[in-house]
C-alpha cells in the first residue's frame, strides 16, 4: 500500500488490529489514542513486526489537539490519504439520568471528534486526488439499545455523516464509508460487562447465527478491504460485520 494512515483510538481494541493490518499491508501508519503511552506501545509492537508505525497522543473531541497530531504525523510520513476513525466512548445511562454533560462529552467524542479528523485530514486527499476513509459506527445507531441514547444517536449521525460525505467527494477520488460492529471482544466491551452492562460472553455468543461473538481482527479485515484499491467502486456504504446479528 505504501500510503499513509492514521487511526483513531489505535491502541487497543478495534483500532489496533486495524493498525496492525494496515502496516501489514505496507501503509506507514500513525496510531492516535488519547492515551499517549500505550499509543507509543502499540506503534512499536508493529516497528518490532516490520511494520512502520508512529504512536501520536490526541484528544480528538479538542479541535487543537487534533490538528496538532495531525500536523506530527505529517511532518514525519507526509500527507495523510488513508483514515480510520475508532476512538469512542461508550456509556450506559438510563435516558432519565443522561445529564447534559454526558450528552454532550458523547457527542464531543464520537460524533464531533469524527469531524474534527474527517475536516482535518480530507485536504491531504483533495489535492492528491485519492482517499480512503472508513469511519467506525455501530449496531446500536441500527437498531437501537437501552441505556445508550446517547451513544446511538452519536452513532446514527456518523452513518449519516458517512453518506454526504461520500456524496460530497466522490469526485475527488474520495471514497467514505463505515463499519457498525455489533458485539466485538474488546477491553472496552469486557469492562462493560465486568460493570454488569453486557451480558457476559457466553451468552452473547449463544445468540449469534455463527456462534460467537466478533475479534478487532473480524472489523479490521473489512476496514482494510475498504481501505484499499480494490474497494474503490464501493463509497457511502454500511458494511455490517456483526455475526448475521443485525440486519439493517
Amino acid at each position: 500500500m505504501g500510503r499513509v494512515a492514521v487511526v483513531t483510538g489505535g491502541a487497543s481494541g478495534i483500532g489496533r488490529a486495524t493498525a496492525e493490518r494496515l502496516a501489514a499491508q505496507g501503509a506507514r501508519v500513525a496510531i492516535l489514542d488519547i492515551n499517549a503511552e500505550a499509543a507509543a506501545e502499540a506503534a512499536a509492537a508493529v516497528r518490532a513486526t516490520g511494520g512502520e508505525a508512529i504512536g501520536v497522543g490526541v484528544d480528538v473531541s479538542d479541535r487543537g489537539s487534533v490538528a496538532a497530531a495531525l500536523d506530527e504525523v505529517r511532518a514525519t510520513y507526509g500527507p495523510i490519504l488513508v483514515l480510520v476513525t475508532s476512538a469512542g466512548i461508550a456509556p450506559f445511562e438510563k435516558f432519565l439520568e443522561i445529564s447534559v454533560e454526558s450528552w454532550q462529552r458523547t457527542l464531543d467524542v464520537n460524533l464531533t471528534g469524527t469531524f474534527h479528523c474527517v475536516q482535518l485530514a480530507i485536504p491531504d486527499m483533495i489535492e492528491a486526488g485519492f482517499g480512503r476513509i472508513v469511519l467506525i459506527s455501530s449496531s446500536s445507531a441500527q437498531q437501537g439499545a437501552p441505556r445508550m441514547v446517547h451513544y446511538s444517536a452519536s452513532k446514527g449521525g456518523i452513518i449519516a455523516m458517512t453518506r454526504s460525505l461520500a456524496k460530497e467527494f466522490g469526485r475527488k477520488g474520495i471514497t467514505v464509508n463505515n463499519v457498525p460492529p455489533s458485539m466485538i471482544d474488546t477491553p472496552m466491551s469486557r469492562q462493560s460487562q465486568a460493570e454488569g452492562n453486557l451480558p457476559p460472553t457466553e451468552m452473547l455468543s449463544e445468540r449469534s447465527p455463527v456462534g460467537r461473538v466478533g475479534t478487532p481482527d473480524d472489523i479490521a479485515a473489512a476496514v482494510v478491504f475498504l481501505c484499499s484499491d480494490d474497494a474503490g467502486y464501493i463509497t457511502g456504504q454500511t458494511l455490517g460485520v456483526n455475526g448475521g446479528g443485525v440486519v439493517a
